[in-house]
């Protein structure tokens, strides 16, 4: 009877020595998996603190053209209205093929800047689409790695019932 129960007490000791063994092996999985989780936050937030800087730099650049190519000078535009800035401007065309290559050159470049537009519109919606499904795809491999540690533990819960 005394080695019955001695025997039953050293076989649930094994038992829970193995359990805490296995817990133990979850819990540095889960620690490994939120550690490369958290490498590639680190790693997206810098590429896209990158990216905004980029951005900001490529604004700012495409502003100082604008200026440059409108041909006003800063100290035009702050002695003087705009629309002044431009009759004067009109005012210089001597002739109506002086207007008509001013016009030219204006819808020129009204083009390359509509285009710069569309551009830079389409990188932005790409660059939204790509990362609502890279949060997708990981808020889905999260979910299948969850769920599958809770049918672990359900599998495991089962087993050791008496």
């Amino acid at each position: 009877m005394n080695q019955d129960l001695t025997q039953q007490w050293l076989t649930e000791i094994q038992v829970l020595k193995e359990q805490m063994a296995g817990l133990q092996h979850d819990r540095d999985a889960a620690w490994e998996s939120a550690q490369k989780w958290r490498q590639l936050y680190n790693t997206e937030a810098e590429q896209r603190r990158t990216d905004a800087q980029l951005s900001q730099q490529a604004i700012a650049s495409l502003k100082a053209d604008l200026h440059k190519l409108q041909g006003l000078e800063v100290e035009t535009l702050a002695a003087e209205t705009p629309v002044t800035a431009i009759a004067q401007e009109i005012e210089q065309l001597k002739s109506v093929e002086d207007l008509q290559a001013k016009l030219i050159s204006v819808i020129k470049e009204r083009d390359r800047l509509w285009q710069a537009l569309k551009t830079e519109q389409d990188n932005h919606a790409e660059t939204r689409n790509s990362l609502t499904t890279a949060l997708g795809d990981a808020i889905d491999s999260l979910t299948r790695e969850r769920a599958g540690r809770e049918k672990d533990n359900e599998l495991r819960g089962q087993g050791e019932t008496p």
